[in-house]
This record gives structure tokens, sequence and C-alpha cells, in this order.
């Protein structure tokens, strides 16, 4: 029970890694606020884990509208009281020539991607300083460390979502609030299932340890930052990569 009597806001929270994190809080003993856009899934994720007992809720939240990232954490504060943990989740990618990329979409995924983050952490670290302290996880990418064609705005709001990690971790650290980042790899999810097999197989090439990651492995990385484990990092970027960036 690494997280007993926390209370954790998860942006992205209905599918995938987030899903995968809100399970295991849940486990590990924390009250979760699943936030997202995919209402149905959300819904439903925070119903199955209230069976035993109210530990999960769901929020609606675009994490590009301030408005919507203030009320997400409001209503963190009014139903469970505060806000001990902050998964910033969310993401969109995008994949074209950045020749042939619309600015439109430019900025969407920089909006989704950084904007996001900021805003959430914005939030979140004031309720943070309520508490004499917090955790923020960020979820950064490999693409935040390396680049890779086609990806241009992707690679760019994960590189920033390296180094805002590092500018809040050092200018809330006096304050009891930690900031790090999850760097996953390419991880195992429906829209990877749906690649042929000689793209698929190019990935997991790609990997020294033979193969796709899974949002769970993911979680578990997130749940040490989050937790009192973690007590002395601040301003890490952890991979979970299977060693793509080791090459």
């Amino acid at each position: 029970m690494k997280l007993a009597g926390k209370v954790a806001v998860i942006t992205g929270g209905a599918s995938g890694i987030g899903e995968s994190t809100a399970r295991l809080m849940v486990e590990e003993g924390a009250k979760v606020v699943i936030a997202d856009m995919s209402d149905e899934l959300g819904t439903q994720l925070a119903h199955e884990l209230n069976q035993a007992n109210k530990v999960a809720t769901y929020v609606h939240v675009d994490v590009t509208n301030e408005t919507e990232v203030q009320h997400m954490i409001n209503e963190a504060l009014s139903i469970f009281g505060k806000v001990d943990i902050l998964f910033n989740n969310a993401g969109i990618g995008s994949l074209s020539p950045s020749a042939e990329l619309p600015y439109e979409e430019w900025r969407k995924v920089i909006a989704v991607n950084l904007d996001g983050v900021f805003l959430a952490a914005k939030h979140a670290i004031a309720a943070m300083q309520k508490n004499g302290g917090g955790s923020i996880i960020n979820t950064a990418s490999i693409l935040g460390h390396v680049g890779q064609a086609q990806t241009a705005p992707y690679t760019a709001s994960k590189g920033g979502v390296v180094n805002l990690t590092r500018a809040l971790a050092v200018e809330y650290a006096k304050e009891n609030i930690r900031v790090n980042a999850v760097c996953p790899g390419y991880i195992e999810t429906p829209l990877l299932n749906q690649l042929d097999d000689e793209m698929k197989n190019h990935l997991i090439s790609l990997h020294p340890i033979g193969r796709l990651g899974r949002a769970e492995e993911v979680a578990k990385a997130v749940i040490f930052l989050a937790s009192d484990d973690a007590s002395f990092v601040t301003g890490a970027n952890l991979l979970v990569d299977g060693g793509y960036t080791a090459q």
C-alpha cells in the first residue's frame, strides 16, 4: 500500500497507460480522479474501481482549456479533500512530413502535450502547496530524448515536457513538491496492434530487449515516482524503453 491515504489526479486516465496506472494506484491505496475526454470509458472505469468502495471518480477535461483544468482540480478537492499526486498523462500524436504539416496540427499537438501539462501542473501545485507537498509525474517519451522523422510536433512537445519537468522540480523542491517524468518507448496498445506485422516487427526491433513495452510496466514506474520510495528523486526523466535510447 505505497499510496495509502493519497489522492491522485490522472489526465488521459480512461485508457492505456492512464487506465493501468489508475488500477494500480487504487491497489496501492490511493483514491483517483480519472480525467479524460472519453466519457464512456472513464465512467466505466470509475464504476468498476468503485465496486468495493468509493475510491474513484471521473471528470471530463480538455487539458488545453484552463477553466476545465481548474475544474478538474477543484473536483478532486471537493470529493476527496486534497491532491497529493498528479499524473500528467494526456497526449496525442502526429505523423506527417514537416514540410507538409498544417500549422493547425502543430498547434494542436503542442497545446495538448505541452500546454496541457503546464496547466494541470499549475493548478495541482496550488493545491499541493496547501498540503505541504506532493508529487507530479509527467508523461514524456523516448522522443523527448531522440529525434524521429515525421514526428516534429510530438517530438518537440515531449522535449518540452522533459525540460519543463526539470524547471518545475527546481522551482518547487523547497516546498516538498517533487516533479519527475516517465519516458516510455513503444508500448503495446490496441492502436499498435492494428499495424501490419512488418511495421510491428520493425518497432519491436528498435528495442534491444526484443519486445514492445506493456502499459502496466510504465504504470509501475509511475507508482515508484509517486510514492515515498522516490522521496529523494526530483527532476528525473525515467526511461522505460527496453533499451531504445541506450543504442
